[in-house]
Order: structure tokens, then sequence, then C-alpha cells
């Protein structure tokens, strides 16, 4: 297990609370985790030091909101667990791997997150990293196949 500094910890902290806020917001989770992933926003967090790194949670969503140019209320919604270990396991996925939020994201999208939570939410993250590379590896191989 990689030992995160308290910064990056509270990074992966903030953004989990950013997806739980996103929720309480009544923003489509599916969407807006789409919309984060792939955004400015996401990549600001990558980054090795942006100043977003430390505006909190609702000023990355205001920011968010800005850059996609509003994001879609009502829709499908996940739970607060779903939504908080979701944010926070794809920022300790960058540490841990230094992958790209936008990387990370055609690995395990939305729907795997949400569908894998109740599998992988007790398990160390890192473990729950690791299997989710690995169930996108074998569904990679499976589309080889057809």
């Amino acid at each position: 297990m990689i030992n995160l500094s308290m910064d990056k910890r509270q990074l992966c902290d903030i953004q989990g609370r950013l997806f739980e806020l996103a929720l309480k917001k009544g923003y489509d989770c599916p969407l807006f985790i789409e919309a984060f992933m792939n955004s400015q926003a996401a990549a600001a967090l990558d980054d090795v030091y942006d100043r977003l790194q430390w505006a909190g949670e609702e000023y990355i969503l205001e920011e968010l909101n800005d850059e996609v140019g509003g994001l879609k209320k009502v829709g499908t919604t996940y739970s607060t667990e779903v939504m908080y270990w979701a944010g926070y396991t794809y920022r300790y996925w960058h540490y841990y791997t230094n992958q790209f939020s936008r990387e990370i994201y055609k690995i395990a999208d939305a729907e795997m997150m949400n569908e894998c939570w109740l599998g992988f939410h007790t398990l160390d993250v890192e473990m729950a990293i690791d299997d989710l590379k690995e169930i996108y590896r074998q569904k990679q191989g499976e589309s080889n196949l057809v």
C-alpha cells in the first residue's frame, strides 16, 4: 500500500465530498461523474499543484458547472455512499497509478463504479482499484473475441 501524504488524502476526501455535493444539488450522477472525470477541473486536480486543489468542493462544483455550460439536473441518482466512494477512489487511483482522470474514467465509468460499490467499498482502496482494472482487462479480452 502506498503511503499518501496528508495533502493527497485531503484531496481524496475533497473529491469524495464533491461527488456527494453533486448528488445533494440534484445533478444526474452518471452524467456528473462523466463530465467531471473528463473536465479541466479534474485535470487541475491531477496536476502536481493547482489552485483549484484547495478551493473546496463547492467552488470546484461551480467551476465544473461553468466549464460544461450547466450540469444536468434530475435523472439517475446513486446513493451518498456510492458517490463519496467513487470520488475518493478515483482521486486515490490517480495517486496510486499516476493515470489521469480521463484515462481512469475509460477503465471504470460511473456505471461500473455504481455496480461494483457493494462488493468493493469494504476492500482496501488499492485492491478495489486493481480489481476494477482487472475487470476492464477481462472485458477488453472478451471484446477482442467478438
